[in-house]
């Protein structure tokens, strides 16, 4: 943190985890032929701290410093949906007049306008061992269970717009000659407003109170993780400074809605403007493929510590975005 006594806070986040194991062969940083970085989170998102370091460097350098206070959140979390670090993400959030969060820009450098909202669910289903030929119909089969949740879930996609389920993960079971008594079902959703997200969790949460057939119980773990995050007044304001920002620069800012989420997501659930892709250019995140250009790293360090300067002479007026952003809560 810094002058948390300023008039004006402005509230910046990363993450350094990666969705890479401990044990994943790809770990090293490597240059390719055509002069891009690869390695793993180079892009999403190591390399948007480095971005958030250098701005913040160049911007304590500004006359009018005194007037914005600032403070940096960097958590483990995110690529998980941010369970540990959320409460801190609302708490500054609500402190906050403008967030700045440093995702990757998408490969052609542009940003991520408005966001879908996301959830997380595990379904534990249990059923009744027993012997597979002597006793079959003594038992109850829950990975035959999961099998017909798994499906009656796919068939909510299309029921609604924008609404999508993705069935991720089926485990259970043991010997094939063993009926099987313990089964998860985990997925996720995406919705691209607050009706959906009540529609998909109240829908979800049917489906888990029915078991497809009789000696099954089902239990439901988890919950919509993150709120969607329209392009509001508030939003829109703040895009269009980014982009006065990035002509000044020479840079063309462009945005387009998401299906991806982030921690921008839980920073205007809270109450808090923001732009949420400020990181490097770079694509093919969560693969062995992820690459950043490292042009980038100086072009939007540029990008940000001019928002920072703009923010502090009050070009960017962080107190009327914060304002506009309460009326539409």
């Amino acid at each position: 943190t810094a002058r948390p006594e300023a008039p004006i806070q402005v509230v910046l986040t990363g993450h350094y985890d990666t969705v890479f194991a401990a044990d994943s062969a790809f770990q090293n940083v490597v240059t390719r032929a055509d002069g891009a970085l690869n390695g793993p989170g180079v892009a999403d998102m190591k390399g948007g701290i480095s971005v958030m370091l250098a701005a913040l460097e160049a911007f304590e350098t500004h006359p009018d410093k005194a007037r914005v206070g600032w403070t940096v959140l960097l958590s483990p979390d995110e690529e998980i949906g941010s369970p540990a670090s959320a409460p801190l993400l609302a708490e500054l959030g609500a402190r906050g007049h403008v967030g700045l969060t440093y995702e990757p820009a998408l490969s052609d450098g542009t940003l991520a306008g408005e966001r879908k909202g996301s959830g997380n669910f595990h379904l534990i289903v249990t059923g009744k061992a027993a012997h597979a030929g002597r006793a079959f119909h003594e038992g109850a089969n829950a990975v035959a269970g999961a099998a017909m949740i798994a499906a009656r879930l796919h068939g909510l996609n299309g029921q609604r717009e924008g609404v999508t389920v993705n069935v991720a993960k089926i485990a259970g079971g043991g010997p094939l000659n063993v009926v099987a008594d313990n089964a998860v079902v985990r997925f996720n959703v995406r919705v691209p407003d607050k009706e959906a997200a009540a529609w998909i969790d109240a829908t979800v949460r049917a489906i888990a109170a029915e078991p497809p057939f009789p000696g099954l119980s089902l239990d439901l773990h988890g919950g919509m993780t993150r709120a969607p995050k329209p392009m509001d007044a508030s939003q829109t304001a703040l895009f269009h400074a980014v982009r006065d920002a990035g002509e000044l620069l020479g840079q063309t800012i462009a945005w387009k809605p998401s299906g991806g989420v982030c921690e921008g997501n839980n920073l205007h659930a809270a109450g808090l403007p923001n732009v949420d892709t400020l990181g490097v250019v770079g694509g093919e995140i969560h693969s062995d493929q992820e690459f950043a250009w490292p042009a980038s790293f100086v072009e939007r360090a540029q990008l940000s510590a001019l928002i920072l300067c703009k923010i502090a002479s009050g070009e960017i007026d962080a107190l009327k975005l914060k304002q506009l952003r309460l009326e539409t809560m």
